[in-house]
């Protein structure tokens, strides 16, 4: 009888032992699903999540798919699984969506506003996808670092993206939803400018090289990063480092007239003038604003 019961025994506890593999991997899985969470989070920013509305972005808090993403100022990383980041810039507004498993996932990024810096460290299975949809344009990826900037000049919207490590298929999205347009793919090393007025979309010209002078602070203090953690990108740590070190004039003019100047570094902020050129006016500048290029200050 105790042989019985101790060979019952035994088969209930492998049986166990099986319900807990099979769980624990399921589990895992759905848990390996898709991490989505904030990686690196300070300043003034939201995610807004369906019927629950605003929620105050803290570090290490889970993403959903569909939330709506915003970075007024600060610092602002999503974390996608193990191995993609998504650097946010100041004034960006995005959609996240997310599918699939850790293996074999789907992201689709729908940039409203502003400008993200996208890091995908390790090559994407087959049945992997990374996108970048904007107003006028797709960027499809399998594993790269690449920025994608929407802004709007003049009444004009401009999508820009460039390519600092592996390459980046751009696709045109025609106003009348008719379908996907012209494509161009944009490698290493190169920038494209896709432009969007009442009547066409299309590129502004063929791939050229990276203007990275133009690109904010912010985005090279992010590659100096990626260069130190070993990221083969385009531009070295010299010439990053070179235009970080650069110094920018700022003149205040009054009635088309100089007032006065400073000299800043770049990333550093313009500093309001002690005396003021008239009794009534104000100078038409956020001195919130980083200095990255000369920069003329009028007086109003």
């Amino acid at each position: 009888m105790k042989k019985k019961v101790a060979i019952i025994a035994s088969v209930i506890v492998a049986a166990l032992a099986i319900i807990a593999i099979v769980v624990f991997k399921v589990v895992s899985k759905d848990d390996a699903y898709r991490l989505l969470k904030v990686f690196e989070f300070e300043g003034e920013g939201n995610v807004m999540r369906g019927a629950i509305g605003d929620i105050e972005p803290y570090e290490n808090m889970v993403l959903e798919s569909g939330d709506q993403i915003s970075l007024v100022s600060g610092k602002f990383t999503i974390r996608a699984d193990e191995d993609k980041y998504i650097y946010l810039e100041d004034g960006t507004t995005l959609y996240l969506n997310a599918s699939g498993d850790a293996e074999n996932s789907k992201t689709t990024i729908q940039l409203i506003d502003g400008a993200i810096t996208n890091e995908i460290q390790n090559k994407l299975s087959s049945d992997s996808s990374y996108e970048v949809n904007t107003p006028n344009s797709t960027m499809s990826v399998r594993g790269t670092i690449f920025r994608v900037c929407v802004y709007e000049e003049n009444g004009i919207k401009y999508t820009k993206v460039c390519v600092f490590d592996g390459g980046v298929d751009t696709a045109l999205i025609f106003k009348d939803s008719s379908g996907i347009g012209h494509e161009v793919r944009v490698e290493k090393g190169k920038e494209v400018i896709i432009f969007e007025d009442d009547t066409t979309v299309d590129y502004v010209a063929e791939p050229t090289d990276i203007d990275y002078e133009g690109l904010p602070t912010d985005v090279l203090e992010t590659l100096l990063e990626l260069i130190d953690e070993g990221k083969d990108i385009d531009a070295s740590r010299e010439l990053i480092e070179e235009i970080l070190n650069k110094e920018y004039t700022v003149t205040f003019t009054y009635n088309g007239n100089v007032f006065g100047t400073q000299t800043i570094k770049r990333g550093d902020y313009a500093v309001v003038p002690t005396l003021q050129p008239a009794p009534t006016g104000n100078w038409a500048f956020d001195f919130d604003t980083r200095i990255e290029k000369d920069t003329e200050i009028k007086w109003n």
